[in-house]
């Protein structure tokens, strides 16, 4: 009996599944941070004006070139393992690999999470879409109020920029007691701050 197709997500497939998911349980990576460091020309921009979204980095390959990053000390990663019908394990891959083209490889990874107060494998194998540091729509580290000053104003074909952020927010806070990302959750709270200052600054209707 072949192993089962199991699917870590950690972006947009926390709030927005695949499909014919059979099983889902939250998890984490260990090693890895995730961060607003990939273009998105595809979704949440376009190829002018391109949005931001989030991509897991080897926290060592982070911390090469990332010496400004405010959360030096993040290395975990709550997202979702997803375990697939065998049946349609061709189809969702494909699906997979057209929805993540722009810039995305696919890696394995073990996830873990905490049983009884442990910290188990819960899937020795389960496959992640990474986008690495050497793909061209890899931006990097950026200054967090230019970061979510990009995010506030990107839209793309599937929405605003800056409904992914909330809506990927929401769900990691949402996943289990232990799920956090400061990253996330800092950005989170400048792009609120810029929703709520162009309220401020509209004036009223007469």
């Amino acid at each position: 009996m072949s192993a089962p197709f199991v699917v870590f997500g950690y972006g947009s497939l926390i709030f927005k599944p695949p499909p014919n998911v059979v099983a889902q349980a939250p998890g984490f990576l260990k090693g890895y941070v995730r961060r607003f460091a990939q273009e998105s020309h595809d979704h949440r921009g376009t190829p002018e004006k391109p949005g931001r979204v989030v991509t897991l980095v080897h926290k060592e390959d982070w911390d090469l070139f990332s010496n400004a990053d405010p959360f030096p000390d993040e290395d975990t990663v709550w997202g979702i393992a997803y375990t697939i019908d065998p049946e349609f394990e061709a189809d969702v891959r494909a699906y997979l690999d057209y929805r993540e083209k722009d810039g995305y490889t696919m890696e394995t990874i073990p996830i873990y999470n905490i049983v009884d107060g442990v910290e188990t494998v819960i899937f020795s194998r389960a496959f992640c879409y990474v986008g690495r540091k050497d793909n061209p729509s890899f931006i990097g580290s950026e200054p967090l109020p230019a970061l979510a000053n990009r995010i506030w104003l990107s839209v793309g074909p599937s929405g605003p920029n800056k409904e992914y952020l909330y809506n990927l927010a929401n769900a990691v806070r949402e996943l289990s007691p232990e799920s956090y990302d400061k990253h996330l959750f800092a950005l989170e709270e400048l792009v609120k701050a810029l929703d709520e200052k162009n309220r401020s600054s509209v004036p009223p209707l007469h």
